[in-house]
């Protein structure tokens, strides 16, 4: 078996990769690790889910898993991603678990843990979970009789997140009409309450669950509808989420998208304007676009790269004290407010800007000009995902897209940390000229790596 933590926890397809069997070894694993400092009798870890048909399922694998060692498990249902980071620190748990693929196909499922502090694990606490699910570290010490854990429920889950999210802004959004996708996904659950809390009036997409329709052509994946909707409709802007609401694109006036490059220069400047750009710098990938740092430039504000994946956006806003940074596929981290993640309260951080600035989000968007990009996904076997840093075929065809482009453009292909996939991706000034390049590229990778 190889490495089970990807960038974003345990990915597979349910039932299939990610079986019953792993779940319960890795619910006991992480119980193990997590809860050794723990001083409580029972320690609790509360379980969110998003809304997959295999969400019931792998809950109750993990929970006998964590149930086996010792530990109460507190069920908080069908909640966001960043609800899970929230309230484990508001219910004093020992750790959280989110079972969710987020923006991947309903067949897909993962498992996502997170500490006490509301972070996501380092990857030397990850190493040490797996080595314990491989039988190769300490064996989890199962429990008897009554020293086996407890199931919980709670029924406030949703209403606290939505609380939180809500008391991140002073602003309202009174007269703004504005629309929602849900993407079938947690956002289900509370999207439409926490914008009309706040006074805006809120037309719903894709806000039916049926248990296999997640993501499925709709969400911030898929955001077509939800431009073609804003435009038709006359509405303000619309906000796209996915599976578990971590990430979200915005639409604006016009049916334009607004990606997560542009939440963030949005949201950036107005910061920097109040004051509250700490240090003066927003932390982006590698794959943002070169506009984006054209953006920083023109409007002095430092920025810092990072590889990709939300996980190490946090890591560098942590080591030196920044408080936003994202991707540009809609991962926003504000870490005033969130330790990870959190679309919903990026939809509020941006309509907070929309409101305050009194301009409409195509004119706040036009801060970043955006250059030409390709973006193409190439499947892959595990095995070639494997050989890809070590392939000379596929890095002769880089160097030699690079050599074409002498500077006007970039290229960057890197294998997928959640998908059997090596994405990629090239920006230039000409789009005929780098499409053509990408395909070239992604002919070789998929010749050598399927």
């Amino acid at each position: 078996m190889g490495r089970l933590f990807g960038t974003d926890g345990v990915r597979g397809i349910a039932n299939q990769d990610l079986t019953n069997e792993l779940a319960m070894k890795i619910g006991a694993a992480a119980a193990t690790v997590l809860i050794r400092e723990s001083k409580s009798e029972k320690p609790t870890v509360l379980i969110g889910k998003d809304t997959r048909a295999s969400g019931d399922m792998l809950e109750a694998a993990l929970t006998a898993g964590f149930c086996s060692v010792g530990c109460n498990v507190l069920s908080v249902g069908v909640v966001p991603t960043p609800a899970v980071a929230y309230l484990v620190g508001l219910y004093e748990c020992e750790a959280g678990v989110m079972i969710s693929a987020s923006h991947n196909p309903c067949e897909y499922n993962g498992i996502k843990i997170f500490q006490k502090s509301g972070y996501k694990l380092d990857d030397a606490i990850e190493e040490e979970i797996e080595s314990i699910v491989l039988g190769e570290g300490e064996k989890p010490d199962t429990k008897f009789a009554g020293e086996v854990g407890n199931r919980l429920y709670c029924k406030t889950a949703v209403s606290d997140y939505i609380q939180h999210v809500v008391g991140t802004t002073d602003v309202r959004f009174d007269g703004l009409r504005i629309a929602l996708d849900c993407a079938n996904g947690s956002a289900s659950v509370c999207a439409k309450e926490i914008f009309t809390t706040l006074g805006a009036k809120c037309y719903l997409l894709s806000d039916t669950p049926d248990g296999v329709n997640i993501n499925d052509k709709c969400g911030s994946t898929h955001p077509e509808e939800l431009m073609s909707f804003v435009k038709d409709a006359g509405l303000d802007l619309g906000l796209a989420f996915d599976g578990d609401a971590d990430r979200m694109l915005a639409v604006d006036e016009n049916g334009e998208l607004v990606d997560g490059d542009k939440v963030i220069a949005i949201c950036s400047k107005r910061m920097k304007d109040e004051g509250r750009l700490k240090k003066n710098t927003a932390v982006v990938t590698v794959m943002s676009n070169m506009g984006f740092f054209s953006f920083c430039r023109e409007q002095g504000i430092e920025c810092a790269k990072t590889a990709v994946g939300d996980r190490y956006v946090l890591e560098r806003m942590l080591k030196d004290g920044y408080n936003i940074g994202g991707e540009q596929s809609g991962h926003v981290i504000f870490l005033d407010y969130a330790t990870t993640g959190d679309g919903e309260l990026s939809g509020v951080q941006l309509l907070e800007t929309v409101v305050k600035s009194g301009k409409s989000l195509s004119r706040l968007a036009s801060v970043m000009t955006v250059y030409p990009q390709v973006l193409i996904n190439v499947e892959v076997s595990a095995e070639g995902k494997q050989k890809y840093n070590n392939d000379e075929y596929i890095i002769a065809a880089i160097q030699k897209a690079e050599m074409e482009l002498m500077g006007d453009g970039r290229v960057l292909v890197r294998v997928s940390g959640t998908e059997p996939l090596v994405r990629v991706m090239l920006e230039g000034k000409d789009i005929d000229h780098i499409t053509r390049l990408g395909e070239e590229i992604a002919a070789v990778v998929k010749e050598r790596l399927s």
